[in-house]
Formats: C-alpha cells, sequence, structure tokens
C-alpha cells in the first residue's frame, strides 16, 4: 500500500489530502469484509479494509445464536439440499435459488475455514462441532460458541488477517465510490479522526458495509451502523437496491435509554420460558399463536406485540412486557446472563424480579445491493457486495443462522473473484472528475453556512419511517412517508457541519443522514409497490400474499422501481422447500 500526501482546499483552509493506493479496498471491518481480505491475502493479491467504527466492535460481533452448515453432526440426514430448501421456504419464496444454492454447497468449507483458524466452537464429547436446532430447520445445523458465536468468529478472523499482516483502517469513512465509464477506480472519504480527506485508488472494490435498519427509530444496529451507507455507495456509483422494502423486525427491542431505544433481548429469554403480557395483564400470544405461543417465529411474534400496541393495549410507553421473573434466579444467571447485565447497564433493572418494557425494533436488511449469483458482482466492473450490503439469500423472512454463514461464504467468493479481476486487468481508468465531485460535496458541507442539523434530522426521519413503514405498512401510509420523506431532503440540502477539536463526527452524521435518506427512499417506494403481505412485510390494505408478486422490486435513483420475477429453484431442493416440515418448538432455540 502507498501513501502520497497532495494538496487539496477543501474548507476555508487548505488540508492536505492522503492519497492511497492498493489492488482491491474493501469498504467495513465486520466479518464479511475480513473473510474477503483473507483470501485476498492468502492470494497474494494487495489489499486495504477500511471502516468507520472499531474493527473490534463490528456489527458482526452481536450475532448470538449461531451459523449453519448442514455437517450431520447430530442428524447424519441432513444435507446441502436441505439446507437450501429450508433457507427458500423461509424466504417466502422470494430468494435467489441460485444463491441460496451456493451458500448452502459452501457452508461446510465455511465452518473448516473458522476451525482451522482456531474458532473455538462449542463441541460434542468426541470433539466434532456441536449442532442445535434453530427455527424453521428440519434438522440440527446450528453451530455455535455459546452466545458469543458473531464475537468469536469476529476475533478468529481478525486474529487470520492479522496473521497475513492484512492493512486494516478503521478511522476511515468512505463518502463516494469512484467510477467511470461504468468500471469502479476506488473510493473517496475522510479520517473520522482529524478531517483528513482520503484518496484510495483501487481496481476492485468490495462493499461490507451493512445494511440500513438504523433508519428505524428502534433498531439493534447501534448509532454508527447500517445507516444505509452501502445503498448510496452502490446507488451512486451505478449499482441496482434490491428487496429495500423487505426488513425482518425483531419482536424484543427495549425503549429506554432513548440512545438504545432498539437494543435487543435476546429471544433465548423467551426460549427458556419468559412470557409476554401486554398492559393489561393478558398473555396475548394466545391470541396469535396458541400452540407455539411465545415460542412462534420472529414475524409473528413481532407483529402480535405490534397488534398489541397499536389496539390500545400496550403500556405508556408504546409497548409490551417480556417477564421472566418467574424462573429461578440460578436459570437467569446461568442461561441469560448477557441480558440480566444489560438490563442492570441501561435501565438498573432487576429482570429476576421486574418485567422488561419491549417493542419490536428494525434487526436485518433482507434486501440490499443486487449481486449475481456466481460472485457477488454488482454489475459495475470491478465492484461487490457481500453481507448485509449485499441482498437475494435471505428474501422475505432470514433463516436463523444463515446471515454468519453468508458472510464466510461470499466473503471467499468475492474475493476469489476480485482476486482474478485485478490480475486480469491490462489498464486502469481513472477520471478527476469523479474525484472532483467527491471532494466538491465534502466541500459544501465543510464550507456551507446551513442552519440544519445532521442528527436531528436523522431523528425525524426515523420517526418517519417507524410510523410509515413500520411493522404493517398501508398505500396511504407510505405515501404520507414519501411526502415527509421530500421535505427531509429538501431541508438536508441545508446541513450545517462544525467539526471541532473533538473529531468530526458532525461530518460523519451528515453523510450517515445522506445514505438514510437514500435508504429511505428506496424502502417506500418499494413497499408501496409491493401491495401483498408476504413474511416480514405486512399491507393493513393488502393482507392476502399474490403469487404474481413473487419476485423483488429493483430500485436506483434515477429509474425508480422495475420488477423481477423470482427464478424457479433447480429440481435439487424445489421439491423439500414445499415439503412441510415439524413446526414445532420442543427441543429447539427459538428463532
Amino acid at each position: 500500500m502507498s501513501t502520497i500526501a497532495a494538496t487539496a482546499d477543501i474548507s476555508d483552509t487548505t488540508r492536505t489530502e492522503r492519497i492511497l493506493s492498493t489492488s482491491v479496498l474493501i469498504i467495513g471491518t465486520g466479518g464479511a469484509g475480513l473473510r474477503a481480505a483473507i483470501e485476498l491475502a492468502e492470494r497474494g493479491i494487495q489489499v486495504l479494509a477500511v471502516g468507520k467504527r472499531r474493527k473490534h466492535d463490528a456489527h458482526t460481533t452481536l450475532a448470538a445464536g449461531g451459523i449453519n452448515a448442514a455437517l450431520g453432526t447430530v442428524d447424519p440426514e441432513d444435507s446441502w439440499q436441505q439446507h437450501a430448501a429450508d433457507t427458500l421456504r423461509e424466504s417466502y419464496f422470494l430468494a435467489d435459488p441460485a444463491i441460496v444454492e451456493v451458500v448452502a454447497r459452501n457452508a461446510a468449507r465455511g465452518i473448516e475455514d473458522l476451525e482451522r483458524w482456531g474458532m473455538p466452537f462449542a463441541r460434542e464429547a468426541d470433539g466434532r462441532i456441536s449442532q442445535r436446532f434453530f427455527g424453521a430447520h428440519k434438522y440440527r445445523r446450528t453451530c455455535y460458541a455459546g452466545d458469543y458465536t458473531g464475537l468469536e468468529i469476529q476475533r478468529t478472523l481478525l486474529r487470520r488477517a492479522r496473521e497475513l499482516d492484512v492493512p486494516i483502517v478503521d478511522t476511515v469513512y468512505i463518502t463516494r465510490l469512484l467510477a467511470t465509464g461504468g468500471r469502479v477506480f476506488g473510493a473517496y472519504g475522510f479520517d473520522v479522526v482529524d478531517g483528513t480527506p482520503v484518496v484510495i485508488h483501487a481496481d476492485a472494490v468490495i462493499l461490507a458495509a451493512g445494511g440500513h435498519t438504523r433508519i428505524w427509530r428502534n433498531t439493534s444496529s447501534r448509532r454508527d451502523e447500517n445507516t444505509g451507507d452501502s445503498f448510496r455507495l452502490a446507488a451512486l456509483a451505478g449499482a441496482r437496491i434490491r428487496d429495500a422494502e423487505l426488513v425482518q423486525f425483531h419482536p424484543s427491542g427495549i425503549l429506554e435509554p432513548a440512545e438504545a431505544a432498539g437494543t435487543l433481548v435476546s429471544e433465548a429469554a423467551r426460549g427458556e420460558g419468559g412470557i409476554l403480557r401486554n398492559a393489561l395483564g393478558e398473555r396475548y400470544m394466545e391470541r396469535y399463536d396458541p400452540e407455539r405461543m411465545e415460542l412462534s417465529t420472529r414475524d409473528r411474534v413481532a407483529l402480535a406485540s405490534y397488534t398489541e400496541i397499536q389496539e390500545g393495549r400496550g403500556t405508556a410507553d408504546g409497548g409490551v412486557l417480556l417477564d421472566v421473573s418467574h424462573l429461578p434466579r440460578e436459570t437467569i444467571f446461568e442461561k441469560l446472563p448477557r441480558v440480566y447485565r444489560t438490563l442492570i447497564d441501561l435501565q438498573m433493572l432487576d429482570i429476576t424480579e421486574q418485567p422488561i418494557e419491549i417493542a419490536p425494533t428494525a434487526h436485518y436488511s433482507m434486501g440490499g445491493v443486487w449481486v449475481r449469483p456466481e460472485d457477488h458482482g454488482t454489475g459495475v466492473d470491478g465492484l461487490y457486495a457481500i453481507g448485509e450490503a449485499s441482498s437475494g439469500l435471505h428474501g422475505a423472512n432470514r433463516l436463523g443462522g444463515n446471515s454468519l454463514i453468508e458472510l464466510l461464504v461470499y466473503g471467499r467468493i468475492a474475493g476469489e473473484d476480485a482476486a482474478a479481476y485485478v490480475s486480469g486487468l491490462t489498464e486502469v481508468r481513472r477520471s478527476p472528475e469523479a474525484v472532483g465531485e467527491a471532494r466538491a460535496e465534502m466541500r459544501r458541507l465543510l464550507t456551507g453556512r446551513g442552519t440544519e442539523t445532521p442528527r436531528l434530522l436523522q431523528r425525524r426521519l426515523r420517526d418517519l419511517m417507524t410510523e410509515r413503514a413500520g411493522v404493517v405498512r398501508s398505500e396511504e401510509g407510505l405515501r404520507e412517508g414519501l411526502e415527509e420523506l421530500a421535505e427531509i431532503e429538501e431541508r438536508a440540502a441545508n446541513l450545517g457541519v462544525h467539526p471541532d477539536i473533538a473529531g468530526f463526527d458532525d461530518l460523519a452524521h451528515a453523510y450517515d443522514l445522506y445514505g438514510s435518506l437514500l435508504a429511505a427512499r428506496a424502502t417506500l417506494e418499494c413497499a408501496l409497490e409491493r401491495r401483498e403481505t408476504r413474511g416480514c412485510h405486512n399491507r393493513s390494505d393488502y393482507p392476502e400474499q399474490d403469487d404474481s408478486l413473487r419476485g423483488s422490486f429493483i430500485w436506483t435513483p434515477t429509474e425508480g422501481v422495475a420488477f423481477e420475477r423470482a427464478a424457479e429453484a433447480p429440481e435439487s431442493f424445489r421439491g423439500l422447500a414445499h415439503d412441510a416440515i415439524d413446526t414445532s418448538v420442543e427441543g429447539k432455540l427459538v428463532e
């Protein structure tokens, strides 16, 4: 990696613009980005990984439940075909069957990679990797490391990246991809600590910067992650967005304190016997899924809780109550230590004595950048998207445990393809105009005298999305949301950014807002066109599933929304996907 200092007047004073050069740039330092970086480094390709938050605290670390692969440790009859079938069925048949097949076929190899690099999986007495049930799986295929699976995967990948001397800079915010003639040639951004503008020349770019769930008021994402960066970066470079409206709402996010609203209460709380009650004290899941009760699927429990709140049976703060206080204290300390500690830390609430006030929270972007099944290329030469930034695997509901294996499978595949792509290039084309446009955008923010505050507009946007495009949507609400969005977009043209000695967080918030606004428009416009109820997407005015809409809505800033019919699954797992499976919950993790 080479570094050149150049002078660029991007504010009231002359600043030094840092220029970096690498063969492949990876944007995002979570599990997906690290796996791609490892693949490139092992192939001898120059790589640089950058991110806007500390690599040890990437969103991947929050994943608890486990990672899927049909290893057959406990259930020898499991197969990649059954894994694919379960994935397709749980997606409400909206997933791309080709992407599903690639993930299911290559899952075991992903586990083998982690094992080779020292991942501390839970194991059976004979030393084989343990596997347990997760919701909507026919067989036990979820590998795990306690309830810290994502954290251990991140640690394992970071350790392997260090062994390979992969350069990681986790203080760089990428504001624009640089592209010309349908080909990417790098990225533009700034250092979040000192504000130094950064130009990165790269022959290929792998986008692994997460989804867009932070644009809702209650969300399991932290303040500076999943703000829609990937949507904006890709779309402005010429890529397309798929399934923006398909967002998984987790049933149990806390409401207080406001800055932590949406922080998850693990589904293990329900799995261990937690009871959901409304403000009247009623155990309301009896009305929605009397067989499975609190152990029903995420979309059903989230919809049930939302309905209770909307119909006036919620708490004064707009929530419902999750109660584990009837469980033995020893059980809570043994099985729910993270939940106990989180509620003490955030609310000084002792869950062994008092119920937890919760509400549905935006949790996972099933949609993202449109990608090819074979390599996760985006249609822009040299640009790839992986992890939650991409789309195609999850459809209208994500099979529990699939997000982590997706990182391993397509991180490797995208890294492999990017290596071949940059090795085969015979010429490199760059555009000073593209760099100038990215530079001018930052200059306008830093030198303008706008009066609008980025974080206040972000809060207004999150309120809008919660009210107009939450768990249940309608045409009237979505159209009102688009009108309100247009007003926020107009106000966002007058942003005031005021960096100070403490850092350039204000500039980062402005770009977070830009990404969120684009992601919100894609979501609202696609949700308006999906006039049906399917999986996570609930339309009060179209309560039935419509087979004519079995497919994806594709969005671009210039062309708006188009429809792409879902492909048929191959014979290898088509029939299995239509077979009924046992949906009882005994002995299984909650989804």
